[in-house]
């Protein structure tokens, strides 16, 4: 199996220093790497630990930070612990590079999938509450991920996708789109979905998602695109 590198350069680019390594080794070992044993060894647990940390911290900061509606902060909350911007963030961190996976999993690209770089952040988030307690979890949430608002504002990174090509699609058709799985490959544990978006029965655009909510999305998004609704 490959090997990733120094979890010193990743300590030194997140500012923390683990007391039980084990916990970091846990966060960064993808299932493919535990395939030929009995092991739970892998980081799904800690991912599972980590995206709810990761929900409180953002929810905590967006009620302290703004006045606005829940409806609003929900959509804000959303963009930030969206795996689109988690997998930027570990792409910055450079998180691929210290992944331990199968060389099946890393010769199809594994080490850049934005599936597993989301997770392996969630992952490493979960570590640092586990390893370090709920303060240096959040120090990380805040520096690291939530410190990009603003940014994700300006682009319209809160927007969902699916509900405002919903909205365009009935205020100038009439009609309301549907969703439908067009492709499904993968193993049971790595599934990857293509979704297509219709109205009526004119397919606008596909998208591709590890489940069929994200493809959804991805399809709704490009469909906006399609349409110049952007």
């Amino acid at each position: 199996m490959p090997q990733p590198a120094s979890f010193v350069l990743l300590e030194k680019a997140i500012g923390i220093r683990f007391r039980s390594k084990e916990y970091l080794v846990r966060a960064l070992t993808h299932r493919s790497a535990l395939r030929q044993s009995r092991s739970n060894g892998h980081n799904e647990r800690l991912e599972f630990l980590g995206d709810a940390v990761l929900e409180l911290v953002a929810t905590e900061y967006l009620y302290r930070f703004s006045e606005k509606s829940e409806g609003e902060l929900t959509s804000w909350r959303s963009a930030l612990v969206k795996g689109e911007h988690l997998a930027t963030v570990a792409r910055e961190l450079k998180l691929g590079s210290f992944l331990y996976m199968s060389r099946g999993e890393e010769a199809s690209g594994g080490r850049e999938k934005p599936s597993t770089l989301a997770n392996a952040l969630e992952a490493l988030i979960g570590a640092m509450y586990v390893d370090q307690g709920f303060e240096k979890a959040a120090a990380f949430c805040k520096d690291f991920i939530l410190v990009r608002l603003q940014e994700l504002l300006a682009q319209g990174k809160h927007r969902d996708d699916k509900s405002f090509f919903q909205e365009k699609s009935q205020e100038q058709f009439g009609v309301t789109p549907h969703y439908e799985v067009v492709e499904e490959s993968g193993p049971d544990h790595d599934k990857q979905f293509v979704c297509a978006v219709f109205i009526g029965e004119e397919k606008i655009a596909e998208g591709e998602g590890n489940s069929k909510q994200r493809a959804e999305q991805e399809a709704a998004k490009a469909g906006v695109k399609k349409k110049g609704w952007e």
